[in-house]
């Protein structure tokens, strides 16, 4: 079955993990002048920043997950992980 060019498997994933995950990070302070800072960009279009700090993000995520995985001893692929998004 082919793919409808809509659908985008990263949004979908994304709203996935909002309806699992998002009454317990609505707790989760951000750091002090992140969520005005990030307004401000928003308001004026500065998609790239925007980028940029989604990107900063994910590499922190996957470098965490990759410490996390070798401190346990598990298998942990010496490749850089794929770019692309799984559900």
């Amino acid at each position: 079955m082919t793919q409808s060019p809509s659908r985008n498997p990263y949004a979908e994933w994304f709203e996935e993990l909002r309806k699992q995950h998002g009454e317990q990070l609505k707790a989760m302070p951000l750091p002090d002048g992140l969520p005005e800072h990030l307004h401000q960009l928003v308001l004026q279009g500065d998609e790239e920043a925007i980028q940029f700090m989604l990107k900063l993000a994910w590499q922190f995520g996957a470098q965490v997950g990759y410490a996390a995985g070798a401190k346990q001893g598990g298998d942990v692929p010496v490749s850089r992980p794929s770019s692309a998004v799984q559900a």
